[in-house]
């Protein structure tokens, strides 16, 4: 599985590549008002910081809009993927997009259904928001099982991004399920690493290595 990191700090996306488990960043128009200067720089830097994906999103709502936007931005950087919100207008933009070889990711996807018309629109990925159904009482994660059984099903290419990530244990679920890529916020990311059986290990051994004869 893929991990991508769901930040447009530079400084964040510099140390989780500094891990070498980094494949790709996810950006959008919340995270980058978040940070100083303008958002093709910020993007162009992302981009020369991580070998992989990076997704940028449009803000237009009209298919004509999001179609000039994402021409715009796919000129960054090679690397740059366009971010479309799953509507009828997104789809309309998806499809053009596809056709100039432009990559897209369709974002605000919150049903099996809307990622199945997202795939045959031509979509690069698709992006589940487990997180935030979570938070409507709905459980995120078997919507990610929906959505890989159904490109499975029909051979579909698209690949699915599980974002909207709140904990390790949505990582967990969606590497079991077989999702391509989850994209993870900088402090969850942490957090895999961690575990305090780990901690207590180290501290051990460091307090067992004073009593060696050196």
């Amino acid at each position: 599985m893929k991990l991508f990191i769901d930040t447009a700090n530079l400084d964040q996306i510099r140390e989780a590549q500094s891990w070498g488990i980094l494949d790709g960043v996810t950006t959008n128009p919340t995270l980058l008002s978040r940070e100083k200067g303008n958002f093709r720089d910020i993007l162009h830097s992302i981009c020369e910081i991580v070998d992989g994906p990076v997704s940028g999103e449009v803000v237009s709502l009209d298919s004509e809009g999001m179609v000039k936007e994402a021409k715009d931005i796919a000129t960054i950087h090679k690397n740059i993927v366009v971010k479309i919100p799953m509507t009828l207008e997104g789809l309309k933009a998806i499809k053009i997009l596809s056709k100039k070889e432009i990559w897209t990711n369709t974002t605000l996807v919150f049903s099996p259904l809307q990622a199945l018309l997202a795939a045959k629109a031509g979509t690069t990925f698709v992006s589940p928001f487990v997180g935030r159904l979570d938070d409507i009482h709905n459980i995120g994660m078997d919507v990610v099982g929906q959505i890989i059984t159904i490109y499975e099903n029909y051979g579909f290419n698209t690949e699915v991004i599980v974002a909207s990530i709140r904990n390790p244990l949505h990582i967990v679920e969606a590497a079991m399920m077989g999702a391509d890529i989850c994209t993870i916020p900088f402090a969850v990311m942490e957090k895999m690493a961690k575990h305090p059986l780990t901690d207590r290990g180290i501290e051990r051994f460091l307090e067992d290595w004073k009593k060696v004869e050196k």
